[in-house]
């Protein structure tokens, strides 16, 4: 309705028309849960077969419950993803600086999608070019949209980016900071955070601008074994201690607790490790310097957080 191009797309109740769908468009094809799954909830299939059964497990109630109970069918969009995260009044935008997410749990960006198993800020994908279209197609008309829908959006609105040949698709929203994104932007951000909010709340951004660090960031999660699958929980957790101590790194918990005055696993995804440094390459170097002093029973982690950052140089 607000040209905010993204990737073409049909939406299904019932098992058979899907099937006909994909039977005519063929793969790779996107199966996606029409309601709330975890950040789990979308099947890139790679073939006719993976699709079908994506579809069934669904719209049948056992993948995701009620929030299968429509799926989205869509375009497969090849390319380079980034996130790309704004503050808004509901008129006025101010874009955070760029970051890059990794979805899939393993290396080279292989084996299913996850919530995140990592992120990186700057990210040299967005180019200026793609900055401005990014502000323009996507944020600027969809902010808009909402106001005419008599919705006004306030708050952070993030929108997951795809791009190929110096264009720009959407792949989805956020009505929320990106975890993990948001690690690595908060720890670039010089700014106070909470009068920013605030401004959004009132509804007046205006006069509000965002100071950043020149350093870059980047935040590797560490996940239990088995994660996004079934996982075992309640490990002891060490390193914690060690890892604190780093100069310019944060490790911010996420699915741990406590249990006897230690901290277990408790989540899929258990904590960011966020390391700050001059260089995308020398943040990679101390971010993994903290993953390294943390360890606990079946504890998984991508070792190649970042490395799209310097292929580009």
């Amino acid at each position: 309705k607000y040209q905010v191009p993204t990737a073409f797309y049909e939406v299904f109740s019932e098992i058979e028309p899907a099937l006909a769908f994909i039977a005519r468009h063929g793969a790779p094809i996107v199966v996606k849960a029409d309601g709330l799954a975890a950040g789990k909830g979308v099947i890139v299939a790679r073939s006719n077969e993976e699709a079908s059964e994506a579809v069934r497990d669904m719209l049948s109630g056992n993948a995701f419950g009620a929030a299968g109970s429509r799926v989205v069918i869509e375009e497969f969009l090849e390319g380079e993803e980034a996130s790309f995260l704004a503050f808004t009044d509901g008129k006025v935008i101010i874009p955070l600086a760029s970051a890059q997410d990794h979805k899939p749990v393993f290396d080279n960006d292989e084996g299913p999608n996850t919530g995140g198993m990592g992120a990186y800020s700057p990210a040299p994908v967005v180019t200026p070019e793609i900055h401005e279209q990014a502000m323009h197609l996507v944020m600027r008309r969809t902010v808009d949209g909402m106001a005419a829908e008599g919705r006004p959006y306030r708050g952070v609105l993030y929108a997951g980016l795809m791009i190929k040949d110096g264009q720009v698709k959407t792949l989805e929203f956020n009505a929320r900071f990106g975890d993990p994104e948001c690690q690595p932007l908060l720890m670039r951000l010089k700014s106070d955070l909470v009068p920013v909010l605030l401004a959004c709340a009132r509804g007046d951004l205006s006069g509000i601008e965002l100071e950043w660090h020149d350093q870059a960031a980047v935040c590797v999660v560490m996940a239990s074994g088995g994660y996004p699958g079934d996982f075992a929980k309640g490990f002891p957790i060490d390193g914690l201690e060690q890892a604190a101590a780093i100069d310019d790194l944060v490790v911010f918990h996420a699915g741990t607790a406590q249990q006897g005055g230690r901290f277990v696993n408790s989540g899929g995804r258990v904590l960011g490790v966020t390391g700050r440094g001059p260089t995308v390459a020398a943040a990679i170097d101390k971010a993994y310097q903290g993953v390294r002093a943390i360890s606990w029973e079946g504890a998984h982690y991508r070792t190649d957080i970042g490395r799209k950052a310097l292929t580009r140089g």
